[in-house]
């Protein structure tokens, strides 16, 4: 690769981060701004996207600033599933809707009946609320008249880049995340726009994530740009992953990962099936989408008013067979059970039991999640490899990498990717859809085999209790 200098920007949920990276997909300086995310009724979560565009132009010019070049290529990595609804000017006409707004909960139950199994499965995953389809679903049923002033359908990332100036459009792995493209073909599904209502024409083009998308202009750089891709696909090549390859990503939520050179999708609908950055039908990844990670261990220790580094020492002596069980479903969950209505839970409490039990098991709960997310994914056929990449903040404390091993009974090669996705749109922004610069893990966190058994029987124990809860 010719040596350039490159933007990423990575439209987060909660902020958005800008990198000035090089050809070998180095991180020469990085920014970050946050904005805020609006819950006006109760499981509502909107953004205004008006935000975003501040907050960009900022990340930007403090990027630059602190960069020892300019960069002359930017590209986009972005949040998925979300809607935003613009005139033919770009303007929004309502606040954007995110993947985490759970009011298309009714949506999700009628798209999953009336379309079957079968056909939700081409669209790549069960239909969740908060994804594009059944949002917009709900969008025609509560706010005709918006849904009737809409020219565009856009994902997140795809209006930052119009608004900036680049075409309008969409690519592979943000349109296969809205349940309403075919993720073999890549084409937009002519059955899923017909049961959401919309017009055809108010979806943009779908186009190679790494094709140019003509001119931007953001903190007073003009820059060639490409259309991007999704927050996921952009992390999976700024690890610079292949066919065979997967990860773990632990933080708020967690993601397990596997790549795939065929669409094999999942006839169950316990995990999601998306297309990576590139063209059209290149590959795709199979995803297990656990939700209840640091999402509900931060308010779960807060109702024991404790903290993580209490939880860590608890969890430093040990998970014990008489250990009470916690349930971690606080907010839902998807993978494996698709159930939005999943609540959280304790049992097992005895007069035995101490703080530190209580406090250790929540720390066992989030980890049996990832273990149930990941699970799934191999069942079905989600190959992953022998040594599986762990990053995100639920890499760094080596008590809780022990308890993901041992849960999860796989070696985890613990690798610092917090920036993979800016560091992957920066790459699409050069036209670049591989990374031969792979991100190396530092050590190994191997399975231990008494753990591991003790923690699988628990496991299985915690299933008994969610089933009876449902």
């Amino acid at each position: 690769m010719v040596f350039v200098v490159m933007l990423g920007l990575d439209l987060g949920t909660g902020s958005v981060k800008a990198a000035i990276v090089d050809s070998d997909a180095t991180i020469l300086s990085r920014a970050s701004k946050k904005y805020p995310i609006a819950s006006p009724l109760a499981g509502w979560a909107e953004s205004d996207p008006m935000d975003w565009l501040s907050a960009a132009e900022e990340a930007v010019s403090q990027a630059v600033q602190l960069g020892p070049e300019r960069p002359t290529t930017i590209g986009f990595s972005g949040q998925m599933h979300g809607v935003v609804l613009t005139d033919a000017a770009l303007t929004p006409l309502r606040p954007a809707i995110l993947w985490a707004d759970t009011r298309s909960a009714a949506e999700a139950r009628q798209m999953n009946e009336d379309l079957g199994p079968a056909e939700m499965a081409r669209l790549g995953s069960g239909a969740v609320a908060g994804f594009a389809a059944t949002t917009l679903a709900w969008l025609h049923r509560h706010e005709p008249a918006v849904m009737a002033k809409a020219r565009y359908i856009l994902q997140p990332k795809d209006w930052l880049r119009a608004t900036l100036g680049g075409k309008v459009g969409t690519e592979p792995s943000d349109a296969s995340g809205t349940l309403l493209c075919d993720v073999a073909s890549g084409q937009w599904s002519e059955k899923a726009m017909e049961w959401t209502g919309i017009r055809p024409e108010s979806l943009p083009n779908i186009r190679p994530s790494h094709e140019h998308s003509g001119e931007v202009t953001v903190a007073g750089l003009t820059l060639a740009s490409a259309y991007g891709g999704a927050d996921t696909a952009c992390a999976i090549l700024g690890l610079g992953l292949e066919v065979g390859d997967g990860f773990v990503a632990v933080g708020s939520g967690a993601q397990i990962v596997a790549l795939m050179d065929e669409p094999r999708l999942d006839p169950s609908l316990a995990t999601h099936t998306f297309s990576t950055v590139g063209d059209k039908g290149s590959h795709w990844y199979r995803i297990g989408a656990v939700q209840n990670a640091g999402l509900a261990l931060e308010p779960a220790l807060a109702m024991l008013a404790s903290s993580l580094e209490e939880a860590h020492d608890a969890l430093s002596e040990g998970v014990l067979s008489t250990d009470p069980m916690f349930v971690p479903y606080l907010s839902g969950e998807r993978t494996p059970f698709m159930d939005p209505g999943l609540r959280g839970s304790w049992h097992g409490i005895s007069l035995g039991t101490t703080r530190k039990m209580i406090v250790r098991s929540v720390l066992e709960g989030v980890a049996q999640a990832v273990a149930l997310g990941e699970r799934a994914v191999s069942e079905s056929g989600g190959l992953m490899p022998e040594i599986l990449p762990l990053i995100g903040g639920g890499s760094t404390n080596p008590a809780f990498r022990q308890l993901l091993a041992d849960c999860t009974n796989r070696p985890l090669a613990s690798v610092e990717g917090g920036d993979a996705a800016v560091i992957g749109a920066a790459l699409l922004g050069a036209g670049a859809t591989s990374n031969p610069h792979r991100l190396e893990h530092s050590f190994v966190t191997h399975p231990r085999t008494a753990e591991a058994e003790l923690l699988s029987s628990r496991r299985e124990k915690m299933l008994r209790l969610i089933a009876t809860l449902r």
